[in-house]
């Protein structure tokens, strides 16, 4: 049976109500947690982000917050929770450079699933490996949203770190297990993180494993990431923004002409939506203009590519995702 947000709480949509919810907090967290240590797996995502300031403030240094670099992020991810949760929150991360490890895993590996699993269970490796490193750790927390807590009956499936050993089980702290995103986000911005971090757009679990489809090379993955980047900055200058806007670089090659030789490259595809609920999505339309300004950077700076294509498709048939 789920847990039911409690009557009392009210709609936390402006910077008096969260406050209001972040002083409630502090104290909730310092009376369940007293003066131990807990122990977070920070991903720098927006649920994860707003726990770790919440905890932050509460318990400053007894939270050791653990940042898995796996090579998956996009660009200036792991340089952002680094310069924000260590330089400007002076907070307790352990940042772990895990990327040739993850991708020397999945090296030849084709099938989606596979992959995931592959970047699941070895995501729980590395956090286990960090956690047993730790001294005097008793609590976990997780980033759980109520969204989470209704269609996962408590299980945060993409998030958490469950499936860690029976000797690194630790009691849960969840501060904001009782919200919805959008409330998220203004507990967030009241906290004082960056807006590039409270309006993270959706990011799969995986992160860029499912939009560098197939077999993932390194170089292919660093085409993505700079491609995505372009991607981002530009068709977030749109208004309204859109839901959620990437670019995905698949296992295809085309050819391709520079300095008058023929050569192989890849394509990088563009995807931009709206959404309510994710069950279903449309695709967004992106100005011309903008279209060809993308296109020519990513031609001009990213190595290995030739084509840049517009994905317009409607979910359903198609998914948001590639992969």
């Amino acid at each position: 049976m789920s847990e039911l947000r409690p009557e009392t709480l009210k709609r936390i949509e402006t910077t008096e109500a969260a406050e209001a919810f972040i002083a409630e907090q502090v104290e909730e967290i310092r009376k369940q947690v007293g003066d131990k240590k807990v122990l977070l797996a920070l991903s720098g995502g927006v649920d994860s982000s707003v726990c770790a300031a919440l905890l932050i403030k509460a318990i400053g240094q007894n939270l050791v917050c653990v940042h898995v670099n796996h090579g998956l992020l996009r660009k200036g991810e792991p340089e952002q929770v680094i310069e924000v949760f260590r330089n400007q929150m002076n907070a307790n991360l352990v940042y772990v450079d895990a990327v040739d490890r993850f991708l020397d895993k999945l090296a030849g590996v084709t099938d989606p699933e596979t992959k995931r699993k592959i970047i699941g269970g070895e995501f729980i490796r590395v956090f286990e490996e960090e956690a047993r490193k730790q001294e005097g750790i008793e609590f976990l927390a997780q980033g759980t949203i109520y969204p989470d807590i209704l269609e996962s009956d408590g299980v945060k499936a993409h998030h958490n770190v469950g499936g860690l050993p029976d000797d690194l089980q630790f009691e849960l702290v969840e501060p904001v297990k009782f919200l919805y995103k959008d409330e998220v986000r203004v507990v967030g911005k009241t906290l004082g993180l960056p807006d590039t971090m409270v309006y993270r757009q959706p990011f799969p679990g995986p992160g860029l494993g499912v939009r560098c489809t197939g077999a993932i090379t390194r170089d292919r993955l660093e085409a993505l990431r700079e491609a995505d980047a372009i991607v981002r900055e530009e068709i977030g200058k749109l208004d309204p923004v859109p839901w959620q806007y990437f670019a995905v670089v698949p296992d295809i090659q085309s050819t391709g002409i520079k300095d008058s030789k023929r050569y192989m490259g890849w394509p990088v595809i563009i995807r931009a939506i709206t959404t309510v609920d994710a069950v279903t999505a449309k695709s967004v339309e992106i100005p011309f203009e903008m279209l060809c300004r993308i296109r020519d950077r990513i031609i001009e700076t990213v190595p290995g590519v030739n084509r840049v294509l517009w994905d317009i498709s409607n979910k359903p048939v198609s998914t948001i995702e590639w992969e």
